[in-house]
């Protein structure tokens, strides 16, 4: 059992839209094909992942240093003998040679693009869904049955009206999800306010709604936002600050009161340590998102929570960021709380599976072998490109 070719591909996300610090008119992502020598179905198996959205592609990393490390190694040292499949860990350590420690954004995400992309092919080896095969190592082999599932909206656009936010809303309700977010500190903050009046005349309550400012405000401004905000009682207000600005997260924890949501900008077990240490962070209260390709990958998310169960904290207050498959993946084998949904948000990297539905929130998990991409048509054709 061998890793035969590594190839990766950058695509431009074809979106116009922005949040409070940047617009994703020019915003790219990875895509990954991991070969391997394994035949299924007269086949060789290829695993495949991208590296989420909001981070740009990473190619160049991948190329340069990445993938020819792993590529060098004896293929008997990348595999787990008791587990009759490739070792996560030990492709992390081959990756990781020769890095120094810190600064670890600018190889986390292909590491962990290139990770995803080797669990999908580990999972089609086990001919067993990818969540399936995350619970059957790193818990009690067990993963629910469905999963909830609140949209990630409300994003700004250049020609957004009242009634075009409130017809949004509207349509993921229709469309069987009972929770949304929107994004806020993109605008003056009397108009952020009156944006989310305009979201909440269409719910049934603050608890139906989260923000997300994506780390876009001053500590100053933070403030303003966490007395204005406090009076809706939302479900959550998510990186006001700076990710790594942990004083004046614990400032603005303080100052809110509701539940807040960090951590898809903090790539390491590390990172979210010093966030529960020093953040000001309520286990059972505050939400920890993970970004997991973004941040390593799978082996990294799981170091992460067992981090924070030490800490008093559990896999349900971890939500991962990203509406996707690979997302959709770990909520289910982690055993997190809930997953974010990205419905025609980006394109062919949106959402699930294109049969899956929504009830009451709630989506079944999906049964493919892997992560599932093959059963999102248009996200699965790209995919083969990197194969012809």
């Amino acid at each position: 059992m061998r890793i035969t070719e590594i190839r990766e591909k950058a695509v431009k996300l074809d979106v116009n839209i922005r949040n409070a610090v940047f617009s994703f008119d020019d915003m790219t992502t990875s895509i990954v094909a991991v070969i391997t020598d394994v035949i299924r179905d007269g086949a060789p198996v290829v695993g495949f992942a991208f590296n989420s959205t909001g981070r740009y592609a990473c190619g160049a990393q991948m190329r340069d240093r990445l993938i020819p490390r792993l590529l060098r190694q004896d293929p008997d040292s990348l595999i787990d003998p008791t587990w009759d499949n490739f070792d996560p860990d030990s492709v992390l350590k081959a990756m990781m040679f020769g890095e120094k420690p810190g600064g670890d954004m600018e190889r986390s995400v292909g590491i962990g693009s290139i990770e995803i992309a080797l669990w999908d092919a580990m999972a089609k080896i086990k001919e067993k869904p990818l969540h399936a095969l995350i619970a059957e190592r790193y818990g009690d082999g067990t993963t629910p049955e469905k999963m909830f599932c609140y949209v990630g909206g409300g994003w700004y656009s250049p020609d957004e009206t009242e009634e075009s936010l409130k017809d949004e809303m509207r349509a993921y309700l229709d469309s069987g999800y009972t929770q949304v977010k929107a994004k806020v500190g993109g605008l003056p903050i009397d108009e952020d306010v009156r944006r989310i009046e305009t979201i909440l005349s269409v719910l049934e309550g603050g608890h139906q709604l989260a923000v997300d400012a994506n780390c876009g405000l001053s500590p100053e401004l933070a403030l303003q936002y966490a007395e204005r905000m406090k009076q809706f009682g939302l479900r959550w207000f998510e990186e006001p600050v700076h990710p790594i600005d942990f004083d004046a997260t614990a400032a603005f924890v303080e100052a809110y009161g509701h539940p807040v949501a960090t951590g898809e900008n903090l790539f390491t077990t590390e990172d979210l340590r010093n966030l529960l240490r020093h953040g000001g962070f309520r286990a059972g209260k505050d939400v920890l998102n993970i970004d997991v390709p973004q941040s390593y990958g799978i082996g990294t998310c799981a170091r992460s929570i067992e981090m924070a169960k030490a800490s008093g904290w559990d896999a349900s207050d971890v939500i991962p960021h990203g509406g996707n498959q690979m997302s959709l993946a770990c909520a289910l084998g982690f055993g997190m709380g809930m997953c974010e949904s990205y419905p025609n948000v980006f394109g062919v990297f949106s959402g699930y599976d294109d049969s899956a539905t929504i009830e009451d929130g709630y989506l079944l998990a999906p049964q493919r072998p892997g992560v599932g991409f093959e059963g999102q048509n248009a996200l699965y054709a790209l995919f083969k490109e990197l194969l012809a």
